[in-house]
C-alpha cells in the first residue's frame, strides 16, 4: 500500500469543506497553493472546485427548503381560526 499525497490533500480539502471545517474560499486558495507547489494536479484542483460548487448548491437548496417550511408553518393573516 502506497501513500498518495496528492489524493490525501485533494480529499482533505473536499472533506474539510463538506464538514464545514474551512470556508470554501480558503479551500480554493489552498488548492491553488498546492498546485503551484506541484503537490496536486490541475485535474485535482478542478475536482476540489467541482466539490465546492456542489457543496454550495446543496447549502442553497437546504436554505430554500428551510425557508419554505417556515413559510408553510406561518399562518396567513385572515386565515386564522376564531
Amino acid at each position: 500500500m502506497s501513500f498518495d499525497l496528492s489524493e490525501f490533500l485533494t480529499e482533505g480539502l473536499i472533506s474539510s469543506v463538506n464538514n464545514g471545517l474551512i470556508p470554501s474560499d480558503l479551500a480554493t486558495v489552498y488548492a491553488g497553493n498546492y498546485l503551484v507547489k506541484s503537490l496536486i494536479t490541475q485535474a485535482q484542483v478542478t475536482q476540489v472546485s467541482d466539490a465546492i460548487t456542489a457543496y454550495k448548491a446543496t447549502q442553497v437548496a437546504a436554505a430554500d427548503q428551510a425557508q419554505q417550511q417556515e413559510v408553510n408553518r406561518t399562518p396567513t393573516p385572515g386565515n386564522t381560526l376564531k
